[in-house]
This record gives structure tokens, sequence and C-alpha cells, in this order.
């Protein structure tokens, strides 16, 4: 790779997501070139390349001159899931288990509901296959694999036409020699066959959660791999001098070997990059705490920046069949950044209920057919819809005027639905953009509340094609008082893939009173994932002595069913000190539930390893204005928000706007991918970083917390 720093050396980021890919070429001066494009999901290469070329091309610039990072978020992965695209897909299970993804882990997420429903399994019944096979709780085998009977299995798989497998035997997590048995045995008598071991996707305890996350993983190898393959191919025939890396859903880049073995990890990737960018921007402002708002084409996310770095978790759903309702999912146990989505984007489908009452999302529109403005066949009222009926979009401008969008089918859907909801259709187009932002705010507060997080006063960073344009009305509904919006905040999820280092996060489930730790048992797990972890980024390209490394665990009390991860600020073992890791776990258990239980025994469930390269400093350069500039114009805005109704509003754009030039609501700011809308009683500033810093002037006088946090933004 080009020395960082080096003026003409390139880096590309491209995220693929549900409705847009978005795509970032960065000079090595700083120097941005940004574009957007419809997501093209017959081919999502199709997409990816266009707007790559498109970009270059406005850049002046050839694929042997992109000598930095190439690098790419996707949502293959989730849309394998949703869509139900994987292969034939078998799971091997120890005799006697075989309806593990039926049984689940009994619990129900809703004990009223007599209808209760989950996602249909990825692996049907009839190709899930017992085998006889033992190891014990503490590791001891007591019965091996039968190589014979794996390798008639091999050819049933065959007869069946399997094109990929799950192995989950109970224990593994402690001893694998059962899984890598029958692993042998499947690739030499059935070379095609794709096989993913619990032991190495997800080596933790809990059956259920580790076959599910190993039969997801299973399910969508055989897709993601051909498409990293042709993607690395492709960019290779086009003249790009480095292999790509991968975006994982731990805020971190890896290799595309690594991520083709386990695509698993990639499910958040493109939203972690929006995570990681958030924090970029948090150190550069001088903030401890915020809230990162990410409201795209399909979805919205809201992630809690705590000491200027998103919350990692060990444990999250995909798939839900109710988004709010943990366990109506599949869960998936890998490292990712704790967010919470929200069925809330500018594709998200506004309809009349049974109740005559309006609802919208989790239903999205995507990129086709899209909204009926899109003009792409869409006969759905979406957010976007509602968004240009108000006034808050200029239809000709959309995009810079490359995609004009279509203003006569939207006002003909929506004066439909305003019939079906017995309102006018400018109450209705109001009524969406209401919704939406209380859905967001209701969502954004529960996921801070369950984490023992105090979100008030917190500032925002909006971000996303329609963050930027629903982000006041949702800081209001939170109380919070400032909205950042960053440069290039429509692909800020891209951009943030140039901020983030080479990252792997491994867990090892090791379940043991702490009081009576092997200490040599585990110095041996951590040099096993030690090994494991250096040699993930060595394939990604980080020098030996570039590699950090940092220590985690989980632990609870014993007798409890839930434990807490908690990060050491130094290597645990290296003093073998019981008493510092006691202490460690009971403050982050403390500051989770408000309290200690002195006198109780604490429990290792598992231990965690972090491995970085070095820390990247790919940041954006903004160019300064000189002199302020006047508004282009004015555009009617019915929004019917509290007694305003169709205001004037005026309309700025957002890069002739001088540092330290403000803008007072009502306003919209507008750049070709997104507009910034400024509410009424809110001021925005240009600060000399290129983030618009939006105040809630008219809002009462802030509390301590409010004081606090506002503080380093008003020093800029």
């Amino acid at each position: 790779m080009a020395q960082e720093g080096a003026a003409q050396s390139y880096a590309l980021a491209v995220d693929i997501g549900g409705t847009f890919t978005d795509v970032v070429l960065r000079r090595g001066d700083g120097a941005i070139w940004v574009d957007k494009v419809l997501t093209t999901y017959h081919d999502l290469l199709e997409g990816f390349f266009g707007g790559t070329e498109s970009v270059m091309r406005r850049a002046g610039v050839t694929p042997a001159q992109v000598d930095d990072l190439v690098v790419h978020a996707t949502t293959i992965v989730t849309n394998a899931l949703l869509e139900r695209k994987g292969p034939r897909t078998a799971l091997l299970t120890t005799a006697g288990f075989r309806d593990v993804l039926y049984i689940r882990d009994e619990y129900r997420y809703d004990m009223y509901d007599p209808q209760i429903e989950f996602p249909t399994s990825l692996v049907p019944r009839e190709l899930t296959f017992p085998v006889v096979e033992r190891v014990l709780a503490d590791g001891t085998v007591t019965l091996p694999v039968d190589r014979a009977a794996i390798r008639d299995l091999a050819e049933t798989l065959r007869r069946e036409g399997v094109v990929s497998v799950a192995v989950c035997f109970l224990n593994a997590y402690r001893n694998d020699v059962n899984e890598r048995a029958v692993a042998e045995e499947l690739r030499r008598h059935f070379p095609a066959l794709h096989v993913s071991l619990s032991a190495e996707v997800s080596p933790q305890i809990r059956e259920y959660p580790r076959t599910s996350t190993t039969v997801i993983n299973a399910y969508t190898a055989p897709i993601v791999g051909p498409y990293l393959t042709r993607m690395s191919a492709a960019l290779a025939e086009r003249g790009f001098p480095n292999a790509p890396m991968m975006m994982l859903s731990n805020g971190g880049v890896i290799g595309v070997g690594i991520a083709g073995r386990f695509p698993v990890r990639m499910i958040e990737s493109g939203p972690a990059a929006g995570a990681l960018a958030a924090s970029y921007y948090a150190e550069r402002l001088g903030l401890g705490s915020l809230l990162s708002f990410d409201m795209g084409g399909t979805t919205a996310k809201a992630c809690i920046i705590e000491a200027g770095a998103p919350l990692v978790t060990g444990q999250f759903e995909v798939d839900r069949k109710y988004r709010f309702k943990v366990g109506s999912g599949f869960p998936v146990t890998v490292p990712s950044i704790d967010m919470i989505e929200i069925g809330a984007g500018g594709g998200s489908i506004a309809a009349c209920n049974e109740m005559l009452l309006l609802k919208v999302g989790p239903h999205s529109a995507g990129s086709s057919p899209g909204p009926v403005c899109y003009g792409r066949g869409g006969q759905d009222i979406c957010v976007t819809d509602a968004d240009l009926a108000l006034g808050l979009l200029d239809a000709e401008n959309f995009l810079g005027g490359d995609m004009r969008l279509e203003l006569a089918p939207m006002r003909r859907r929506l004066a439909e639905l305003a019939v079906e909801l017995g309102v006018t259709p400018s109450e209705a187009a109001a009524g969406i953009y209401r919704v939406v932002g209380e859905t967001m705010a209701a969502a954004t507060r529960t996921h801070a509340v369950d984490r023992g997080l105090d979100y008030r006063g917190m500032p925002m960073l909006a971000f996303g094609g329609a963050g930027p344009l629903h982000a006041c009305y949702v800081a209001e509904l939170l109380g919070s008082t400032t909205v950042i919006v960053p440069p290039q905040a429509s692909v800020l999820s891209a951009f943030g893939m140039l901020v983030t280092p080479v990252r792997y996060d491994l867990v090892r489930g090791a379940l043991a009173q702490l009081a009576d730790l092997d200490w040599s048992a585990t110095r041996d797990l951590f040099a096993e994932m030690i090994a494991t972890g250096r040699q993930a980024l060595t394939e990604a390209g980080v020098d030996e002595s570039d590699i950090r490394m940092s220590f985690g665990g989980d632990f609870r009390y014993c007798g409890q069913a839930n434990e807490v991860t908690v990060d050491f600020a130094e290597d645990p073992l290296a003093r073998r000190d019981a008493a510092m890791i006691r202490r460690t776990f009971e403050a982050a258990y403390e500051a989770q539930y408000g309290l200690r239980l002195a006198d109780n025994a604490v429990e290792v469930v598992g231990w965690r390893l972090t491995c970085r390269g070095p820390s990247i400093l790919r940041g954006a350069t903004a160019t300064p204005v000189s002199e302020e500039s006047p508004p282009r114009g004015e555009r009617r805005v019915a929004l019917a928000d509290g007694g305003r109704r169709d205001e004037l509003y005026a309309v700025f754009a957002r890069y002739r706007l001088a540092v330290g030039q403000c803008v007072a609501g009502p306003a919209l700011i507008e750049e070709r991918e997104t507009t910034t809308l400024i509410l009424p009683g809110w001021t925005a500033r240009m600060d000399a970083s290129g983030c618009l810093l939006v105040e809630h002037v008219a809002a009462a006088q802030p509390d301590d917390r409010q004081r606090a946090a506002l503080t380093p933004v008003a020093a800029l």
C-alpha cells in the first residue's frame, strides 16, 4: 500500500445498502469525491462498479492510481437471509439433539400470544442429521466419531443436493476433535461441499445460539465466497493494484479470505462503518459521548458513542418476526457494534392498518421498485414520497438532478392513502413524517435505557440519505439540543470504512468459577486466540510488529443466566490477579444494573481477544468558503407540526456556506446527496471542520449534563 499522507495516493470505499450504493474516493491530502447510485439487486457488482467509475471519472483517476485501501461493505449476507436465497443447507448435530433449531431456547418473546411466530428455519428438519458422538462438558471425549458413518453421510448429502453443511456438536466449544474429524471426512469424500464448524464460527456456550450462528454462516458462505472472488477478480482486471478488504460487523476490516470463510461476521458491516465514522467525528469535535443516527433508504440505525468509541455486543438478532421483540429472530453470537435497527428509512412503506390508523414500516420498498416518486413501478407511499409532498425535497434536484422525482403518481397514490385515513393528503404526509420520527425516538430511548445510559442532552450526529432531513425533529423528541451533520453525510458509512483499522475479534467459551480458575489452561486458550488473530491480520497485510491486542471476557455472578462483557486495561493473565478481574466486572455490572452482589461468587463464561492493526488517519479535508452566501431561493413547506403550516423555508446550498455562517430556521440546506432540515427554533452554523452544528435555540435552558455535552462543540 502507498504510504499514508502521500498527496496522490487514493483510497476507495463502497457500501452497498438496501436502496443505494455509496462510493467514496479519498486522495491522500484529504480531498473527497462521492457518488450515490441505486443498488442493483440483480447484480450487486453492477452498482458497485457503476458508482466507482463515476467518482473516478469526476476525480480524473485511473484504477492504477488507487494504490491505498479498497474496502467494501455489503448487504449480500442480510439479503440472502431475509429473502431465503441461500442454497440447500444441512445440519449435523449430536444424536439426540436433532430438533435444536425448532426447540430453540424455549423462550417465548410474547408469552400471551397463542399464535406466536418465529422465522422459518434455514435448514428443514429432513436435512438435519444426527451423528453418534459425545463430548462431555469438560471436553472429555467419551464417544468418537465413526468415520465410516460419515462417509455414508457424505453420499447422502450429495444425493440430497446439499451445497453447504453446518456441523454443531454438543460441547464442541470445549473440544472440537469430533467436529474436525467430520469435516475431514466430508471434505475428502465430498470436496465441493461447504463445511462450517461451530468450533470455528462460534466456540461459545449455549447450544441454540451457537447452532443458529453456524447455520447462518453455512447458509450464506456459498453465496458470499463466489461474490467476493468475482469482485476481487473484477477489481484486478480493471487494474486496481491491491486486494480488497471487507468491513465486518465489529467495526474492523479484514481480508476477503477470512470474510469469505465467515460471512456471518459481515451481517452489520455497513451500519458498523457508520458508527466508526461517528466515533471519528466525536474525537474530532472533542465529544466524549454522541448519539449516532443513521437513516438510509431502508432502515435507520442508532448507536451510542461512549468515551469516543461505539459499544460492542457479543450477540444480536437477525430476521426478527417483530422488529422490537428480542427473541423473535435468529441469534448471532459474533462481536458486533451495538446498534438498534429501526424500520424507518426513506423507503419505509406507509399504510392504513385494520384500525384505520397510519402505520409506517417496517417493510421497505428498497430500490426496486422503490418509493412511488422514483418512477420505477412502486405503488406504495413511502417516507421519501411524504418528504417530497411536504416540500422538503426538490423533485428536480434529487441527486443533483441526475435522478428526477415524479410528482404526479406520488400525489395520486398519496391522495388514495389520505382517503383511507380520512385526512387530507397534506395531513397524511405530515403524519408520515411525525410517525416515523416518533418511531425512531422511541426505539432510541429503549436502546439507551436497556444499557443503563442517559441519552438526554446527548449531541446527535445525523447522516445517511434521509438522516439530516429528520434529525431535528427526532432530536426534539429526545430532548437533544445539538444536531451535527458531517460533510458527505449521505455516504458517511462508506467514509467510515476508510477510518477504521484492520481488526479481528475472537471469543472462546470457558465456563469456570473465577476463584477456581485454571490459569494454565486459560493461558493456553489465549495463546490459541493470539495465534489465530495474528494470522488473520498478517493475511490482511498488517506487519506483525504493528498488531495491538486488547483483552476482555464475559462474567456473571454464579446462579445468573446472563453475563456482562468487560474490557481490561491490561492482559488479565499477566499477574493472574483474580481480584482485579472481579473489580472490573463488578464496576461494569453496577453501571448496568445499579448494584453489586459482594457475597456472590463470580463465574467466567468466556474470554475475548481483539487484534487491531495500526490507527488509520484517512480523514477528510474541508474546503472553506470565505464569503457568506445568501439563500438561493425559497420553498413552501407544508409540515403541519405544532400549528406550523405552509411556511416559506429559505433554501441554501451547503457547500457555499462560509465558515461561521449561521442559518436560522425554518430553512433547508441542500447538497447533492441529501438535505438538512432546520426547523423553526433551530439555528445551523458552519464549522471549520466542515460540519453543520445545528442548535435548538428555542429550547429551555439545558441542565448540567447538557451543558457539559455542548461545551466542546461551542468551543470549536
